[in-house]
């Protein structure tokens, strides 16, 4: 699958989209981003990947083959672009601006597609924020949703994908936050995503954020949405997927005025005296 329109998404974002695809049944799938994007995004993993080279990481001479192709490419950088009388089997146009509301894949199929109006107070008993589809800026903008909570309304799974973002999250103070609501705190990875490190509750109803909703995947006869991390918060908070104007009021107050400081990525390169050294 080949990926165009957006061409100023940050990698992590792309990720998202990249990952998805997944569901397509795709073997590999690509996305047009920007010079900048990608230039930014490989300055930040030079940066990572000299500082595991200090920190005596296995292979350091394949670690420095890969700095050194990068460091070679942004001398010079060129994105492959798609032929210019490439034919595809089909063409899909979306058209953002259309997009009211949230949109979740409901039970159990990820192309059982619904805006949350359709299925607006449906019952909560779990929500997963995690997997890949996950980066660090959901896990900031989940908190701020909880934050002041108290004791929320459906049980919370709470699973970074890397160690690296469960310590920023933990420095920055948005840990205390999560377990201040009572949410299940899971060593960094896979957990309920995988569905063999851990599982939801028989027949329970969950909202999550990976990108499977396939049967018994997550628990047994567990029927599950899936949508973005926010969204998820939200479904926690009050034990039920919100109203529209429930969501929207929540976003507007919650996560609007500090969206620049939230959805904050990684960037190595910028981060004062970063170390991967204790």
């Amino acid at each position: 699958m080949e990926i165009e329109g957006l061409p100023d998404l940050k990698l992590e974002q792309a990720f998202e989209l990249t990952d998805a695809t997944a569901e397509r049944s795709c073997a590999g799938s690509t996305i047009l981003l920007s010079k900048d994007t990608v230039e930014e995004y490989l300055k930040s993993n030079i940066c990572l990947l000299e500082k595991m080279i200090e920190s005596n990481y296995e292979d350091s001479k394949s670690i420095l083959r890969r700095i050194n192709d990068m460091k070679n490419w942004l001398k010079n950088p060129k994105l492959i672009q798609p032929d210019a009388n490439a034919t595809y089997e089909e063409t899909i146009e979306i058209d953002l601006s259309k997009v009211r509301e949230p949109i979740v894949a409901c039970p159990n199929d990820p192309d059982n597609v619904k805006e949350i109006s359709e299925v607006a107070n449906t019952k909560i008993d779990e929500v997963f924020i995690g997997s890949c589809m996950t980066n660090i800026g959901h896990y900031r903008a989940a908190a701020k949703i909880l934050e002041g909570a108290g004791k929320i309304k459906s049980k919370l799974w709470i699973c970074p994908p890397t160690k690296m973002d469960e310590e920023t999250l933990k420095e920055e103070g948005y840990y205390k936050i999560f377990e201040d609501c009572g949410a299940n705190l899971e060593l960094p990875g896979c957990s309920l995503c995988m569905g063999n490190q851990a599982r939801v509750n028989d027949e329970a109803i969950v909202f999550s954020t990976s990108t499977r909703n396939f049967d018994n995947r997550l628990g047994k006869n567990a029927q599950v949405f899936l949508g973005s991390a926010e969204l998820a918060a939200v479904c926690a908070l009050f034990g039920k997927i919100p109203t529209v104007d429930k969501y929207k009021d929540i976003t507007k107050n919650k996560i609007d005025p500090y969206s620049k400081e939230l959805y904050r990525y990684l960037q190595f390169d910028e981060i004062k005296n970063f170390s991967l050294s204790k």
